[in-house]
């Protein structure tokens, strides 16, 4: 209930020990077919986040130009959304003081089996990556570590995959940055469930 985005970090460092215990849960993650398909580069030299810190940045500023201007139905939305913005914006500025970055790579293969009626759309492979990524950041809250699930280094997968040194038949899933949080953990605003659940069809709610 309280693994949410952490962006702002502390000094402090994180052990090895800690990386590796995120790690392992991460690896018991459920995937389909049990192909186990991700492998992760771990960053802790402060040479090398730099240089991920600065691809994260430019593709960061790119999105954010991107975005259209937002519409709100209350003040707490605007209220929640600004902090979201503001709290992205100092993630961008200073991905590098987080103590680890972790890339969740994965092998560029055919994932999209046919037969005699042609493709059959099983989904993607990173639906096979994903679980890993929430198991290690559970297991990071739990030791008391921060994390922040991203994507937008995507834009720059070329370069980043040159700075980690992996090949490029591989993409990534997701940049994870891990640190000591400099808030608190708590329960996130989030819609309630009972707004978005439906019961055996679209439409039927319980209340």
């Amino acid at each position: 209930m309280t693994t949410r985005a952490v962006r702002r970090y502390r000094s402090e460092p994180v052990t090895e020990d800690e990386i590796l215990t995120c790690l392992r849960a991460a690896q018991q993650a459920p995937t389909g077919g049990n192909v186990q398909p991700q492998v992760y580069v771990v960053v802790t030299e402060a040479e090398v986040k730099a240089k991920v810190a600065e691809l994260y940045r430019t593709a960061f500023d790119r999105y954010e130009r991107s975005l259209p201007d937002p519409t709100f139905r209350s003040p707490d939305d605007e209220a929640s959304w600004r902090r979201t913005r503001a709290s992205s914006r100092h993630l961008a500025d200073h991905l590098d003081e987080a103590a680890a970055l972790v890339a969740f790579l994965l092998p560029i293969i055919p994932w999209t089996p046919s037969d005699d009626e042609g493709p059959m759309d099983i989904g993607p492979l990173y639906a096979s990556v994903y679980p890993a990524v929430q198991s290690f950041m559970v297991a990071a809250r739990a030791l008391g570590i921060g994390t922040a699930l991203t994507t937008v280094i995507r834009i720059h997968t070329a370069a980043l995959l040159e700075v980690l040194g992996a090949p490029d038949h591989y993409e990534v899933a997701a940049l994870v940055p891990m640190g000591r949080p400099a808030g608190r953990f708590g329960v996130a605003r989030r819609k309630p469930v009972e707004a978005v659940t439906h019961w055996e069809q679209f439409g039927n709610r319980r209340r």
